[in-house]
């Protein structure tokens, strides 16, 4: 692929699922999406603990809290936003690999379907098994060995 403009470059790679891409191009962009990830989860991790209060200890108004709520919704918004960008960067390698772009969606499907089991498990833990989480975490591992190794690191494939 020809160099292009960042501007137009980050749009061929993330807002579109048409064309292909080698594996050093899939590295990069996963790599910089994922450290967009792990930037916006280590916030959270340190803004989560104002999300849980008790009315009758704090103000009704506390502006921690709002401002927690605030960064979940631009958290949440941007997860999905990263989400589809992968799913967009992986369509195109796999189709340089011969295989059905489609496969694309695995990742980012079983990634949100860990997380929202995550979730779910500590609120209705009597209905749902931790196994239940630690077997979608084992698949979704399985997945992304899956992924790094066929996108990251294998050829085009011949046609």
């Amino acid at each position: 692929m020809a160099q292009l403009p960042a501007a137009e470059r980050a749009r061929f790679l993330f807002r579109t699922d048409q064309g292909v891409i080698d594996a050093k191009t899939w590295r990069q962009g996963t790599a910089l999406l994922g450290a967009i990830l792990v930037l916006l989860t280590a916030i959270w991790l340190v803004v989560a603990p104002f999300t849980q209060r008790d009315l009758a200890a704090t103000p009704f108004f506390a502006w921690a809290t709002i401002a927690a709520f605030v960064y979940l919704l631009f958290y949440a918004f941007t997860i999905l936003l990263i989400a589809i960008s992968h799913y967009n960067l992986s369509a195109k390698r796999w189709r340089d690999r011969g295989r059905p772009a489609g496969l694309a969606g695995l990742l980012p499907f079983f990634a949100l379907l860990s997380g929202a089991a995550h979730w779910l498990q500590p609120r209705v833990a009597e209905t749902l098994s931790y196994w239940y989480v630690a077997g979608l975490d084992a698949l979704l591992v399985a997945i992304i060995i899956w992924n790094v190794a066929e996108l990251g690191f294998c050829g085009r494939r011949a046609d």
